[in-house]
């Protein structure tokens, strides 16, 4: 996903990334608990997207976990049950 975005959308998404490493912690709008220890990075791109960066920590960092588009409300099953295993398998 990250690859094909341009230059300005790829700094949003840092920016914000950065904004939840360096500002931790924050809050809406740009950072929103999942539960279980799964958070996501809310990004307004220039292009008129919205992105969103789930993420868990662990040891203290934070650890991105899975990227998508936000196409609907709700956030996709398939890309929380991702996120969600990732965090398991990084954290044990």
């Amino acid at each position: 996903m990250v690859e094909a975005l341009s230059v300005e959308d790829k700094r949003a998404i840092g920016r914000d990334i950065a904004n939840v490493q360096f500002g931790w912690p924050i809050g809406l709008p740009v950072c929103r608990p999942l539960g279980d220890g799964l958070w996501e990075v809310r990004s307004s791109l220039p292009s008129r997207r919205e992105a969103r960066v789930l993420f868990g920590f662990h040891d203290g960092a934070l650890i991105a976990l899975a990227a998508f588009f936000k196409k609907t409300q709700a956030t996709p099953a398939k890309e929380l049950a991702t996120a969600r295993q990732r965090l398991k398998e990084a954290t044990s």
